[in-house]
């Protein structure tokens, strides 16, 4: 009885295989300049036609390669860029699976010319759909030279669905440019039909953004350097005011390879912390160093994805050096507090009513990068005025005289506060939310939060769907405060919750955070915890028309000044708006 099940012939197997890698005329672009760069060019030209439909053509002046190589290169998985699995776990150049230049050769006719330094000839390789046809000497200057023609020819449907030349030529520049950007110390040439495109020279990498983006852009980015145990990163972010609806600006790269990763594009987002409205995407150029062991860049034949051995301590470290570097340029505008580290000192806590006073007054979490420990006892019940107006006198005898001064509420919403250069109104429901938020953080990273105990347990019915998302959920919920056990097959009780949440709300709080997740389920770990974050802080938090008294405010004002964002709520909004003395007094006519 005939098998079913047969053996391709190798090269059906070899146009197959190019679909992984050879996408459209960018694909090889990118990987013939690869293989330039690894083998040492110092120059590269790329020619192309007809948006690289009709020929892509690589000349560079690297090592060059002998006859027997230059015939073996275009073998499937022939490579010179490892050798063992220990190589493969140390990646150091960007190409290294060898599959690139067969997949190439398996759709298209190649014409290869390459020569050692110090010989007298060259060699001149022909293929055609795979089959290597002529190999002769050839007079040429040290270097490599690859012709790519008629790309898809022999596979009609690839080349159907191939783009108009407009958007494959844009595809072709953005892939020179991604390469340009990462390796500065390279003169790169671009023609397009003859007419030159680019034409970049060895320089430093300023200058090298100068001639790509401009020079007034250019002197509008922000410069980041940060430089960790495990981790280094250095690059240009792009002010705010200058983000764009489109991404087509953010270049990250690892190891001077250009990725793709969701994660830390969300980490750089989230460093930004809503100082770009949704759907804008800033400026971002980052290179990140890491152990090429401590990364699996075998992912994908295109070699744009990777994975990372501790993606959650990557996250953490490319959020907080994007937010460390556009504090250090004042895009977070707030009032320093002098006398402490910043992160450190008292915070405000808007307790539960009704609890007795010692239940209400706890040591609070340690804060700051400084590892000074520091206990801040702050009373927070909203309904005892004069109770908390002697804690907090307590409690703040002995400290530096703040920079800020509050003067009044404006209809229980808002607070007035008088600072050495004018006046700031602040959003009270936003402050407290920012606070919350940056102090719920830390809670999903590190040790779940000791949980406020209830005296009548709430229980919730909950439907099929959201009972599964409270088991996924858990882990993140009891490291917030909330206890919950399991009664019955879709209803849970809480028994706890977190020091933070007024009475009469937990239900309500806790099905928001629910809510929100069901909605998404997709998204990566620390996005979840993000929006865990910013759920309970919202719901958490003092809302307008609650009164406060002057050590509240005052209280509220020191924590959110501490606070690494303090410009914008989690969700966005503004928190302040600050009038300056010179303004006051243009609107009143004084000169």
């Amino acid at each position: 009885m005939p098998t079913a099940i047969k053996i391709l012939p190798p090269d059906l197997i070899g146009k197959i295989a190019a679909g992984e890698v050879v996408q459209r005329p960018a694909s090889v672009v990118k990987e013939l300049i690869e293989n330039s760069i690894d083998a040492g060019a110092t120059n590269i030209t790329t020619i192309i036609r007809d948006a690289g439909k009709s020929l892509v053509q690589v000349v560079d002046d690297g090592i060059g390669m002998s006859e027997e190589d230059a015939i073996l290169a275009f073998e499937r998985h022939a490579t010179s860029k490892i050798e063992t699995l220990d190589d493969l776990e140390d990646i150091r150049t960007l190409g290294f699976r060898g599959e690139a230049l067969a997949s190439i050769a398996a759709v298209s006719q190649v014409e290869l010319k390459t020569k050692l330094p110090g010989m007298d000839v060259g060699t001149l390789v022909k293929l055609d759909g795979g089959e290597l046809k002529e190999v002769t000497k050839t007079a040429m200057e040290s270097g490599t030279s690859l012709m790519v023609k008629n790309l898809f020819y022999n596979t009609p449907a690839r080349k159907h669905f191939m783009k108009s030349n407009a958007t494959e030529f844009k595809h072709i520049y953005e892939a020179i440019q991604r390469l340009a950007i990462a390796r500065p110390e390279i003169g790169f040439r671009f023609v397009s039909e003859e007419e030159p495109i680019l034409d970049l020279r060895p320089s430093e990498l300023e200058e090298r953004l100068t001639t790509l983006f401009g020079e007034k852009p250019v002197k509008a980015l922000l410069p980041l350097g940060e430089e960790g145990e495990v981790y280094r990163l250095s690059g240009y972010l792009g002010k705010p005011e200058f983000a764009r609806k489109v991404p087509s600006e953010q270049f990250l790269y690892l190891n001077k390879r250009f990725i793709v990763n969701r994660n830390l594009n969300h980490a750089v987002y989230s460093g930004y912390e809503h100082l770009i409205e949704k759907g804008s995407y800033p400026f971002v150029l980052l290179f990140l160093q890491i152990d090429p062991r401590r990364v699996d860049v075998n992912v994908h034949p295109t070699k744009l994805e990777v994975k990372f051995e501790d993606e959650r301590g990557v996250y953490r470290f490319v959020m907080m050096a994007v937010r460390r570097a556009l504090s250090s340029h004042n895009l977070f505008p707030g009032i320093a507090i002098e006398g402490e580290a910043a992160g450190e000192g008292e915070r405000l806590r808007f307790e539960r009513a009704g609890f007795p006073t010692a239940a209400r007054v706890g040591v609070l979490h340690q804060l700051g990068s400084s590892g000074a420990e520091m206990q801040a006892k702050l009373v927070g019940n909203v309904g005892s005025e004069l109770e908390t107006v002697e804690t907090l006198k307590r409690e703040m005898k002995g400290r530096v005289s703040s920079p800020f001064r509050p003067m009044s509420q404006i209809q229980n919403k808002y607070i007035l506060l008088e600072i050495d250069s004018g006046i700031m109104l602040v959003d009270q429901h936003a402050a407290h939310e920012r606070v919350l938020y940056e102090r719920v953080l830390p809670r999903l990273e590190g040790e779940a939060e000791k949980s406020q105990q209830l005296l009548f347990p709430q229980t919730i019915e909950l439907s099929l769907a959201e009972f599964v998302t409270v088991n996924e959920l858990a882990p993140l919920l009891e490291k917030i405060g909330f206890q919950i056990k399991i009664f019955g097959k879709q209803t849970i009780v809480v028994e706890g919750v977190p020091p933070d949440v007024k009475p009469g709300q937990e239900a309500s709080i806790f099905s928001e955070v629910l809510d929100e997740f069901r909605d998404d389920a997709r998204n990566p770990s620390s996005e979840i915890r993000d929006r865990v974050a910013r759920s309970f802080a919202c719901r958490a938090a003092i809302k307008a028309g609650d009164k406060l008294s002057v050590q509240e405010m005052g209280a509220l004002m020191e924590q959110l000044f501490k606070t690494e964002v303090p410009s914008v709520c989690p969700h966005g909004r503004p928190v302040s708006i600050k009038l300056s003395i010179e303004e006051l007094d243009k609107r009143f006519g004084r000169t």
